[in-house]
């Protein structure tokens, strides 16, 4: 299903000489820039209801009600923007005139640069809009950051983006794969950042919004997008800030006895070192595109699901990212402000960072890579690794390592920045996910002894990993609209 790319003047254009869609543009801290997009295209009166922007926050409170953690560039904040505009076309635009008239109201609230730029610039965009005169009403909603260093451009991408936005709501609401598509149209990735994006409404009802999240990492529209454990998508940054986190990276296929052992042996010995409550942690779980990759360098859709709906049944929230590395993920947590951070990882991902043979430069690159992991205060939690068919078990303390990474390692472990956590259950170890993937897939005996009894509900309830049932009747089956084979 291809499109032709049509610059925002255009788009814009098209969309005021629709004679049936009509709304309201509502903007607070950037400027004007959606609605001048639109005046500046022409025709702008067959599309514009009313335009506005409540800088002042007494004016804003007293339109949209008072926030009370008292952020205005926040979700809550444009979801009352976009009821409130949305519901004035309502009640006041009734009569002939506006019978076959679809409406919709668009609204952002941002932040670009201060005068000093000591400030982050993100803000949050949506549309609430009907796809039938007269229809129920459908909701767009995203969080951005401007990466640009200078606020005038941050505000011509604002603008772009808006009018792109705008237009795929009226263009490609049937199909969210091309929605997603076109929201970066004449705009560079370099520029922007989409790092939560939702769906809702009658056009949207086969939309899975964590695939929305999987679909941004892909396109590589950002580099993490995060979800809850019932499946609704959050902005990273809101979930994670000032929070104690402890991430779990492995690659649930599927969650096994062994992941939830590590999981909460990892989170209790978390919880010790830095002397915190159950509520006080945040747990984690991240699945990468590195681990999602199927033949011919495609994303494994349904794998995806699979996996996700896993993580939900344990009641994780998941973390989806394109990082390979282990400094990668904790350079992005830091940009989080957290308090505390845990890495929860097996002994052999432990081993893998220390390989010097895959590193260029061995010493340098490997310090390099160290400094960045441990430049702020997290540890690493190593749960201990049995190699398959042997009885040796290694733990950080016992690993065997090239000699010239040994005064390294010695310094991390002296220092108490690799911490072993205990094997509860040693027959764990013995787990082997790519050989009980197949027990699975031909229902062999004993392949539920080494998963939750939770998880092994979930596989036999949805057929996942290709467990023999009917999934017609017991599975929904990915939407194809939405359905992303190619990376990047």
């Amino acid at each position: 299903m291809g499109r032709t790319i049509l610059s925002n003047d255009i788009k814009a254009l098209n969309v005021n000489l629709n004679p049936n869609f009509y709304g309201t543009f509502a903007e607070i801290g950037a400027g004007q820039e959606v609605a001048r997009n639109f005046f500046k295209a022409g025709g702008a009166s067959g599309t514009i209801a009313k335009t506005m922007s409540a800088y002042d926050m007494i004016f804003s409170d007293s339109i949209y009600g008072v926030e009370t953690d008292g952020r205005y560039v926040s979700k809550s904040r444009l979801h009352k923007m976009l009821d409130h505009e949305y519901g004035l076309l309502e009640e006041r635009l009734i009569g002939e005139k506006y019978n076959e008239r679809k409406f919709f109201a668009f609204a952002n609230t941002v932040t670009t640069l201060n005068y000093s730029k000591t400030n982050e610039s993100h803000g949050w965009m949506g549309v609430k809009f009907q796809t039938t005169p007269k229809g129920p009403s459908n909701e767009v909603i995203l969080h951005v950051k401007l990466l640009d260093s200078d606020s005038s451009l941050q505000q011509n991408v604002l603008g772009k983006l808006g009018v792109n936005l705008i237009y795929a709501c009226g263009e490609f609401s049937d199909s969210p794969n091309l929605f997603v598509d076109s929201l970066m149209d004449n705009l560079p990735k370099n520029s922007v950042e989409i790092d939560m994006l939702s769906m809702k409404g009658p056009c949207f009802a086969e939309v899975d919004n964590r695939l929305l999240s999987l679909i941004l990492v892909t396109k590589g529209y950002t580099r993490v997008a995060c979800f809850l454990a019932d499946g609704s998508v959050v902005q990273p940054k809101d979930l994670l800030y000032k929070k104690n986190i402890a991430v779990l990276r492995a690659r649930f296929k599927p969650i096994t006895n062994l992941n939830i052992d590590m999981i909460e042996s990892g989170v209790e010995l978390f919880k010790k070192e830095y002397q915190l409550e159950d509520h006080d942690v945040l747990k984690l779980g991240e699945i990468t595109l590195n681990n999602l990759s199927g033949n011919e360098n495609t994303i494994q859709i349904q794998d995806f699901l699979d996996r996700a709906d896993m993580l939900r049944a344990i009641g994780i929230p998941v973390l989806v990212t394109n990082f390979q590395e282990h400094h990668e993920l904790t350079a992005f947590l830091k940009t989080c402000k957290p308090n505390k951070m845990g890495i929860i990882l097996g002994i052999l991902n432990l081993i893998q960072i220390l390989d010097t043979s895959k590193y260029k430069n061995p010493i340098s690159d490997l310090l390099l890579q160290f400094g960045n992991l441990f430049s702020q205060d997290i540890k690493l939690f190593a749960y201990p690794y049995k190699p398959y068919g042997q009885d040796k078990v290694y733990q950080s303390k016992t690993v065997e390592l090239f000699e010239d990474v040994q005064f390294l390692y010695n310094y991390l472990l002296q220092n108490n920045l690799i911490v072993d956590i205990e094997c509860k259950n040693k027959e764990n170890l013995d787990t082997n996910s790519a050989e009980l993937i197949e027990k699975i897939k031909r229902n062999e005996p004993q392949w539920e002894e080494a998963v939750p009894g939770i998880v092994s509900s979930l596989i036999k309830e949805k057929c996942l990993f290709d467990y023999p049932c009917d999934i017609d009747t017991k599975r929904k089956k990915v939407n194809p609209q939405i359905f992303l084979t190619e990376k990047g």
